[in-house]
């Protein structure tokens, strides 16, 4: 590497020279397509400096830095991470928990105009909900481009009713069953009834349209929790949340 001799001011050039260098690879690389950052961040900066008629090659660490570290935060924004299947069943897990619990307190409040808004459920209801819509999940990624979403919701209808009648008779065998639908005109065995046709329905568009389609979304990503490179020179501040740059 041969560097010419500077002076002062050349040296105090020099360094806004690869400062300026530095901003502009960030900006091509928060700017072009995925091609041209590649292209961009795989590159290095390198600038030539006449002095007295003679051509010297100054090689920027500074700016490599800036490239190495953009090339790392190109390649996570761009494939990030997606949930594990483990962690799609909690959310899904909850979301049913919560769900069974406001719709009881608000059938009491109708049926016996409780103010209290008692809700209830049981711990069964986890792992009954959890399953549930994580296999609704495998059905909607099948059929979302084959059928319509009410002819979806339908199917995701009858696939409640199978599975409440199949848990509802497993846990029945223990003597577990939190719920019993024997007061229901339409019910079978107690253990499903007709008259939760329409909520059940509901329910299945609410999980497609809301829960499931937004989980999907949802990604992981590591270097939002890194604090090398919240530190790193040439970063623009914000922070990385979710696959994305957050600007504060």
């Amino acid at each position: 590497m041969v560097v010419p001799q500077s002076n002062g001011k050349e040296v105090r050039h020099i360094g806004f020279v690869l400062f300026c260098s530095c901003v502009k690879e960030e900006e091509v690389c928060r700017h072009s397509d995925y091609s041209d950052r590649n292209r961009a961040v795989v590159s290095t900066a390198q600038l030539q400096i006449n002095e007295g008629g003679k051509t010297g090659l100054f090689s920027s660490r500074l700016t490599r830095s800036c490239l190495e570290t953009s090339a790392v935060m190109v390649t996570r924004r761009e494939v990030p991470e997606p949930l594990a299947v483990l962690s799609r069943w909690y959310l899904y897990a909850i979301h049913g928990y919560f769900c069974e619990v406001m719709f009881t307190a608000a059938w009491e409040f109708v049926i016996h105009c409780n103010w209290k808004f008692p809700g209830v459920t049981s711990v069964w209801a986890l792992f009954i909900y959890g399953t549930s819509i994580l296999i609704v999940e495998r059905m909607y990624l099948q059929l979302r481009g084959r059928c319509p979403v009410l002819l979806r919701c339908v199917i995701y209808t009858l696939w409640t009713y199978l599975w409440e009648f199949s848990t509802g008779l497993l846990l029945r065998q223990f003597n577990a069953c939190p719920w019993d639908y024997s007061q229901f005109h339409y019910n079978f065995m107690g253990l499903v009834t007709a008259e939760y046709a329409l909520p059940w329905f509901c329910a299945s568009f609410i999980v497609e349209r809301l829960v499931i389609r937004n989980t999907l979304r949802l990604r992981f990503d590591d270097v939002a929790e890194s604090a090398d490179v919240n530190r790193a020179p040439c970063v623009s501040r914000g922070r990385i949340a979710n696959g994305y740059m957050k600007v504060d």
